[in-house]
C-alpha cells in the first residue's frame, strides 16, 4: 500500500500543567478521519511527529491513540504502525431489504437522517418507474445512512415517493429514523424490492462532501425500486456508497 502523507490539523498546544490533553487530541483525530484527512487503511503520522503536532508529550499521544483503537476507529500493527481501520460492512439487497435489518446484520447501530424533503415534479425516469404520469407530484427525500460507530456515513440516498398517498412521510422518517417505519404509518405493513441496478460513478463535490471521501474516489450507484404488496410502487430510490467502506451482496432468496 502507498501511504499518502496527511495534511497537517491545526491544533492549538496543549495548555500548561493540564494532564487531560488527550481526550481533546482523540475528538480531533477522529474529526480528521470523518473528514478525510486520513483515509480507512492508512498509517497515522509516527507518535513524535503526532507529539510535536499537537505539542504535547508522547505519553498524551498514545492515550489518544488508544482511546481510537478500544472505539474500533485504528488499529495498531506491531512494528508499522498506528493505521486507520477499514470500516467494509457488508450489505444486503434481496427481496425484502430493509436498512435497520441489515445495520443489526452488521452489528451495527443507527438510522436514518433526512438532510431535506421537498416535493417535486416527476422525471420520465421516476415516473417509469413509480408508474405514474410524467410531472406528477411526488415526495423527494435526500437521507443520509449514518452507524453510531462509524466516523463516516455508510450510504447517501435520493428517495421518491407518490404523492398524495404518502404526503408527510419526511415527519415520520424524521422521527423514526426509518422508511420500514414510516411505510407502516402510512398503511403499508410489507413491501419488497422489485429490482436493484448497481452501477460505478465518479462523485460529484456535493455527493463527495456528503459521503465525506475525495472525489477521486469511486462510489457505487444502487437504483432501486420497492411496491407493496398489491405490486404498486410505492418508492424508487438511487443510494450512493463509497466503495471502499462497504460490499454489496445480492440474495436472491425471497
Amino acid at each position: 500500500m502507498t501511504v499518502m502523507t496527511p495534511p497537517q490539523i491545526a491544533t492549538p498546544a496543549a495548555p500548561a500543567g493540564r494532564g487531560s490533553f488527550w481526550p481533546r487530541i482523540a475528538a480531533d483525530l477522529t474529526e480528521a478521519i470523518a473528514h478525510g484527512t486520513y483515509l480507512p487503511g492508512q498509517r497515522l503520522p509516527s507518535e513524535h511527529a503526532l507529539a510535536e503536532q499537537f505539542g504535547v508529550n508522547r505519553h498524551t499521544i498514545r492515550r489518544s491513540l488508544a482511546s481510537l483503537c478500544n472505539q474500533g476507529l485504528l488499529r495498531v500493527t506491531q512494528g508499522s504502525g498506528t493505521y486507520v481501520e477499514e470500516f467494509a460492512v457488508d450489505l444486503v439487497l434481496a427481496k425484502r431489504t430493509r436498512h435497520q435489518q441489515n445495520m443489526a446484520m452488521a452489528g451495527l447501530r443507527g438510522g436514518l437522517q433526512v438532510i431535506d424533503a421537498s416535493n417535486v415534479r416527476a422525471n420520465a425516469v421516476q415516473a417509469r418507474a413509480l408508474k405514474v404520469p410524467a410531472r406528477s407530484t411526488l415526495l423527494c427525500l435526500h437521507v443520509l445512512a449514518q452507524a453510531q460507530s462509524q466516523p463516516q456515513p455508510l450510504h447517501v440516498s435520493e428517495r421518491f415517493f407518490p404523492l398524495p398517498r404518502f404526503a408527510g412521510l419526511e415527519d415520520v422518517v424524521r422521527e423514526t429514523g426509518s422508511i420500514t417505519a414510516a411505510f407502516n404509518a402510512r398503511g403499508v405493513s410489507d413491501y419488497t424490492r422489485s429490482e436493484s441496478r448497481i452501477t460505478a460513478q465518479m462523485p460529484d463535490a456535493t455527493l463527495a462532501g456528503r459521503l465525506r471521501q475525495p472525489m477521486n474516489r469511486p462510489v457505487l450507484m444502487v437504483e432501486s425500486v420497492n411496491t407493496d404488496m398489491d405490486g404498486v410502487p410505492i418508492e424508487f430510490a438511487t443510494a450512493w456508497f463509497a466503495g471502499d467502506r462497504i460490499t454489496l451482496t445480492v440474495s436472491h432468496d425471497a
